[in-house]
C-alpha cells in the first residue's frame, strides 16, 4: 500500500450478508430530501447489486406495502413530477395533438430542474375523451409526487382537473389557469397599492373567457376582489346574466350590469386584464378608463395592446405583459417550479387555494424587497426597484426558491395538506440551494450580462468554422460585436459554404495587409520589449501574428477583449499576451482557472494552465486571484488546498509547500475560508472529512474552489472531469491579465466558444466599470 493510500481513510464495503437496515439505508440515501441530491449508487460488486436490487430491494417494498407514505422515502416518487397533455390546447397552436405537443411538455420539465431541481416525466396522452383521459392519469399516480396538467383545452380543463384533484392523494395543477392567475394577482396586488387603490373597490375586465382567464376571475375574488365589480368579456361581448346557461364554466362571473361591448366595460375600469388575442384593444379604448389604471396585456407571444402603444395612451398607468423584453413580465415560471417544491417538499396531498395565495403574497412581498446586486447584474444593470416598471420579481432572481416554495409549504401544513412537517426552516433553505446548485445559473446569469452591455470582442481565428459559428451567434444574440481576423476571402468562403449569416458589416482584419496599423502596433510592442532584445523590424514581424496583432488591438482600446486558442497551443497564444497586455498592476503572475459544472454543483479550480511548479508564495497568489474571481461570480470561496497528504500525514517537499501555502494565506487573506492540505476525497466529502478531521475549518461549508499544487495535477483533473465525469468546463478564465485575454481549449465545440465569449464581454464590462 502506497502512503497516499494510508493517508486517506477509506469506508468498509462490509460483508455480502446483508442486514435489513443496510438495505433500507441503501434506498434512502441520495433521495431528494437530503443536502447531498446526487444519487451515488456504486453497482460494481455482488455487494452491491444485492442492496440495490433482489434480495435487499424486498426491504423497501415490505416497509412501503406496510406504509404507503413510505414511498417518498426510499423511492424518487418526492421529486418527480408528470407532466401531461393531451395536445387538444398547446399553446397558441390549437390542436395539434399529443406528439407534436412533446417539444413544449420536455421543455417544462427543463424549467422545472433548471429553477426546482425537480425530476419531470412528460406524458403526451392520445386520448380525447375526457373520462378515459382522467382515468388513465389517476392509474399512474403511484409513480409522481405531482401532476401538472398542460395545453388541455376549455372547458375540458376544469373537470378534468377536478376530478383528478378528487381522486388523487398527490398535488395536481392545471399550470395555464391557476400559474397565470397567481402571477397576475401578484401584480395585481403590487399595482393597485402603487396607484393607491384597494382591490375590494377596484373595477375589473377581464378580456377573454378562457381557461385562464376564469382561473383569473376566481383567484381575484379570493384575494379580495367584489363579484359586482368584476366584468368577463368574451368574443361575443359582455358575458351577462340570464344570457349563459347556468349550467356553463362562465355563469358564475356573468354580471347584471347593464354592458354590451368591452368599450362600455371599460369605462372608470380600474383593471384590464387580456388574456385573448393580439391587437384587440386600442388606444382610445383605454381613455375611457379611471385614472391611474392597470393594463396587464397577456396575450402571448402578442399581446392585446403593444406595451409602448399602451403607455403611450396612458402615461398613467401601470402595464404588464407576457413578453421578457418589456418590464412587468407575466410569466408562469415565476409560480409553478416552486409551487410544486413546496408542495413536493412535505409530501402535500394536493395544491388548495391557501397554498396558492401563499405563492401570489409572497411574490408580491418579494417583488417590495430591495433587489441584490447579483439580480441586477444578471439584467446587465438595469435598475431595478419596487415600482411602475417592477411588479414582481424577475425569473432569475435566486431568492424566488426560497421565498415561494417555503411559503407554500408553509400553507400546506398549516392547512392540513402536507403529510410531513418541515422542522428547521434554515436546512430546508439549504436544502432548496443544493438542489439546484448554482452551475446553469452561473451559466446563464454570464450571457444574460453579457447582452445588457455587449462589447467588441476580437476573434483571432477567424478562418475556422467553430470560431466563425460561435462568432455569428454572439452577434445574433446580442452578446458581443465580433471583429474577425484573417484572410477575408477564406472567411468570407467559410460562410458562404456552411451559411453562416449574421456576420455582414463584421470588420474583417488581416494583420500581414494592413500595414498602417500593423506599424503602429508594433511600435506598441517595440516600446515595451526593446530592452528585452525586441528590435523594430522583430516587433513588426511578430504583428503579423494574429495574436499578437490582436493584443495590440486590445491594448490599444480598438477593442475590448480577445478569443484565441482554437487552433493553437496555450504557450503560443500566452506569451503574446503577457509581452503585449501583461498582468495588472500589483499581480506578480497571472494564473488560469476552469469553472467545472458537474451534479455534484460548480466548482472553480486552479492552477489549470499558467504556472508548472508554482512554489509556495506563488500558490498564495494564485489564491487570491481565485478567490477575487470566484467572488465575482457572486459566489463566496471556500478553498481547499490539494495534495496526496492530509494535514501533514506525509511529510514531502511538496505537501510541505502547499501546508506553508495555506498558513500564509490564512494570514494575507484573513476573511478567506480555506484550508489544507489534504486529499480531494477529502476535500468533497463533507462527512468523511468531519468523521475523520474534524478540526478542519471546511467541516460546516461545501467547498467550491480547489487549488492544485501543480501545473500537471490541474491539467489532468479538469480533464478528467469533462471527458469522464461528463462535466461542463467554462475556461480557462485567464486571472491578473491588464485586459480581457481568453484562451480557448484546443478544438473547444461552439457552445463553450460562446461561453467564453460571454465570459470575457462579462470581464471587460467590469474592467469598464473600474476605469480601466
Amino acid at each position: 500500500m502506497s502512503e497516499s493510500e494510508r493517508a486517506s481513510p477509506r469506508r468498509s464495503s462490509g460483508p455480502l450478508r446483508i442486514t435489513r437496515e443496510e438495505a433500507l439505508r441503501y434506498h434512502e440515501e441520495g433521495k431528494p430530501g437530503k443536502i447531498e441530491v446526487v444519487p451515488t449508487k456504486p453497482v460494481s460488486s455482488q455487494y452491491d447489486l444485492a442492496l440495490a436490487y433482489s434480495p435487499g430491494v424486498a426491504e423497501p417494498c415490505r416497509a412501503i406495502a406496510a406504509d404507503p407514505d413510505a414511498a417518498y422515502r426510499y423511492t424518487a416518487k418526492g421529486n418527480l413530477v408528470a407532466v401531461v397533455t393531451n395536445g387538444s390546447a398547446v399553446l397558441g397552436l390549437g390542436k395539434i395533438g399529443p406528439n407534436a405537443a412533446k417539444p413544449v411538455m420536455e421543455g417544462k420539465g427543463v424549467l422545472f430542474k433548471r429553477f426546482a431541481g425537480i425530476d419531470v416525466f412528460d406524458l403526451e396522452v392520445d386520448c380525447d375523451d375526457p373520462e378515459m383521459f382522467i382515468e388513465i392519469v389517476r392509474s399512474l399516480e403511484p409513480t409522481f409526487g405531482g401532476i401538472n396538467l398542460e395545453d388541455i383545452r376549455s372547458p375540458e380543463c376544469f373537470r378534468i382537473e377536478e376530478e383528478l384533484k378528487r381522486l388523487c392523494s398527490i398535488p395536481v395543477m392545471h399550470d395555464d389557469q391557476h400559474g397565470t392567475a397567481i402571477i397576475s394577482g401578484a401584480g395585481l396586488m403590487n399595482g393597485l397599492t402603487l396607484q393607491k387603490k384597494r382591490i375590494e373597490d377596484a373595477q375589473i375586465v377581464i378580456l377573454g373567457a378562457g381557461a385562464a382567464a376564469l382561473a383569473c376571475a376566481k383567484f381575484y375574488l379570493l384575494l379580495g376582489a367584489r363579484r359586482e365589480n368584476l366584468v368577463l368579456v368574451d368574443r361575443e361581448g359582455v358575458v351577462r346574466a340570464g344570457e349563459v346557461d347556468p349550467g356553463d364554466v362562465r355563469a358564475p362571473f356573468a354580471t347584471d350590469r347593464s354592458l354590451r361591448t368591452l368599450v362600455e366595460a371599460l369605462v372608470g375600469a380600474d383593471v384590464l386584464v387580456g388574456l385573448s388575442v393580439a391587437g384587440i384593444v386600442r388606444p382610445e379604448d383605454l381613455a375611457r378608463m379611471a385614472p391611474n389604471p392597470l393594463i396587464f396585456a397577456l396575450a402571448n407571444p402578442d399581446p392585446e395592446i403593444d406595451y409602448g402603444v399602451a403607455v403611450s395612451a396612458r402615461p398613467d398607468a401601470i402595464v404588464a405583459t407576457g413578453r421578457s423584453d418589456c418590464p412587468n413580465q407575466v410569466n408562469n415560471v415565476l409560480g409553478f417550479p416552486f409551487i410544486f417544491r413546496g408542495a413536493l417538499d412535505v409530501g402535500a396531498r394536493e395544491i388548495n387555494e391557501q397554498m396558492k395565495l401563499a405563492a401570489a403574497h409572497a411574490l408580491a412581498a418579494l417583488a417590495r424587497e430591495p433587489v441584490p446586486d447579483a439580480v441586477t447584474r444578471a439584467y446587465a444593470g438595469t435598475e431595478l426597484g419596487f415600482g411602475r416598471e417592477y411588479l414582481i420579481p424577475k425569473p432569475l432572481d435566486s431568492r424566488l426558491l426560497t421565498t415561494v416554495a417555503p411559503a407554500v409549504a408553509r400553507a400546506a401544513m398549516e392547512s392540513g395538506a402536507a403529510r410531513k412537517a418541515i422542522g428547521d426552516w434554515r436546512l430546508y433553505e439549504a436544502e432548496l440551494l443544493s438542489r439546484v446548485g448554482i452551475g446553469q445559473k452561473l451559466v446563464a446569469g454570464i450571457v444574460n450580462r453579457a447582452r445588457k452591455e455587449p462589447k467588441r470582442v476580437v476573434f483571432a481565428e477567424a478562418d475556422t468554422y467553430n470560431v466563425l459559428k460561435a462568432a455569428q451567434i454572439v452577434r445574433d444574440q446580442g452578446i458581443a460585436e465580433p471583429v474577425l481576423l484573417g484572410n477575408k476571402d477564406r472567411i468570407r468562403a467559410l460562410a458562404t459554404d456552411h451559411q453562416i449569416e449574421g456576420l455582414d458589416g463584421c470588420e474583417i482584419l488581416d494583420p500581414a495587409r494592413e500595414e498602417v496599423m500593423l506599424n503602429e502596433y508594433a511600435r506598441v510592442l517595440y516600446e515595451k520589449r526593446q530592452r528585452k532584445g525586441v528590435t523594430f523590424y522583430d516587433a513588426r514581424r511578430s504583428m503579423t501574428d494574429r495574436n499578437y496583432f490582436g493584443c495590440a488591438m486590445l491594448v490599444t482600446g480598438r477593442v475590448d477583449a480577445l478569443i484565441s486558442g482554437m487552433t493553437k497551443e496555450y504557450p503560443k497564444i500566452i506569451r503574446p499576451a503577457l509581452q503585449v497586455i501583461g498582468p495588472q498592476r500589483g499581480v506578480r503572475r497571472v494564473a488560469g482557472m476552469y469553472i467545472v459544472n458537474s451534479p455534484r454543483g460548480v466548482f472553480f479550480c486552479a492552477d489549470t494552465t499558467v504556472n508548472v511548479s508554482p512554489s509556495a508564495e506563488d500558490l498564495v497568489d494564485i489564491i487570491g486571484l481565485t478567490a477575487r474571481t470566484v467572488r465575482y461570480f457572486d459566489v463566496e470561496p471556500v478553498v481547499a488546498v490539494l495534495s496526496y497528504s492530509n494535514f501533514g500525514s506525509t511529510r514531502a517537499e511538496e505537501s510541505d509547500r502547499c501546508r506553508d501555502a495555506v498558513q500564509a494565506a490564512k494570514s494575507r487573506y484573513p476573511h478567506l475560508t480555506i484550508d489544507g492540505e489534504m486529499q480531494a476525497n477529502i476535500a468533497l466529502d463533507a462527512e468523511l472529512l468531519a468523521e475523520t478531521y474534524p478540526f478542519s475549518e471546511l467541516t460546516a461549508k461545501r467547498v467550491n474552489t480547489l487549488i492544485f499544487p501543480n501545473l500537471s495535477a490541474g491539467n489532468i483533473a479538469y480533464k478528467l472531469l469533462h471527458e469522464i465525469g461528463g462535466a461542463e468546463i467554462i475556461g480557462p478564465v485567464l486571472m491578473g491579465m491588464a485586459r480581457p485575454v481568453h484562451i480557448l481549449q484546443l478544438g473547444s465545440a461552439v457552445r463553450e466558444i460562446v461561453n467564453m465569449t460571454a465570459l470575457a464581454v462579462v470581464e471587460a464590462q467590469r474592467n469598464g466599470a473600474e476605469g480601466r
